[in-house]
């Protein structure tokens, strides 16, 4: 049975902006500790391999597991953070603005709205999915951890699991920085063994606050 543990990468060096695909940007301090304890408890899950997106955030999240694991570090480029356009560098806000009405029109059933030079929900599942499904096929019956990024993990849930649409974008809940879900494949469908947790040993760095920006946060 192949296990997947969908994550979010640690917490970025500047965690109160936007950043996008159109920014490379690092861990802060706190996002590399986070990624050393969850390297630390992922190790003995026994993961296979560990595969991230090949932004610097990502995959220096995704490095410490593996090493710690002993097992290879592979990209997939496909998996990178959703084009964001004018939003890149800017403030994050969840209380309105572009990326709240954003969502409100994809939980809508406008899942082909966008701005200029950001993607659409329709655009990033298109991407996305193929990503995904060629990592799942590469390592069939493997153990993998998968390192993304928060809209990136968002997009994937609400379309691989069957109790899940576009529409339930705030329902699903907040991906935290390195929240794990646990996905087995079944043969016909994923089904989720853990949702969105923050492994302890991460959480208790900040005594439980999950890191990142608002409840609705980009990634």
């Amino acid at each position: 049975m192949t296990t997947i543990w969908l994550t979010r990468h640690a917490e970025t060096a500047v965690p109160t902006v936007f950043h996008g695909a159109e920014s490379d940007i690092g861990l802060s301090a706190l996002g590399r500790r986070q990624a050393d304890r969850a390297a630390a408890w992922f190790r003995p899950f026994a993961p296979t391999a560990v595969v991230s997106s090949a932004m610097t955030r990502a995959r220096d999240t995704a490095a410490p597991i593996a090493a710690a694991a002993g097992v290879p570090h592979v990209i997939e480029p496909d998996l990178h953070e959703r084009r964001v356009g004018i939003l890149s560098g800017t403030a994050f806000s969840s209380a309105g603005g572009p990326w709240p009405d954003t969502i409100n029109r994809w939980t809508a059933g406008e899942t082909d709205f966008t701005m200029a030079g950001a993607e659409s929900f329709d655009q990033l599942r298109e991407r996305l999915v193929p990503a995904f499904c060629r990592v799942a096929e590469s390592f069939a019956g493997g153990r993998l951890v998968v390192v993304a990024h928060g809209v990136v993990c968002k997009v994937l849930l609400l379309t691989l699991l069957r109790e899940y649409t576009p529409a339930d974008w705030l329902r699903l809940g907040r991906v935290a920085n390195l929240s794990v879900t646990e996905l087995a494949w079944e043969g016909e469908n994923w089904r989720v063994r853990r949702l969105l947790e923050v492994p302890p040993p991460v959480a208790a760095l900040t005594d439980g606050t999950p890191t990142g920006v608002g409840e609705k946060s980009q990634g």
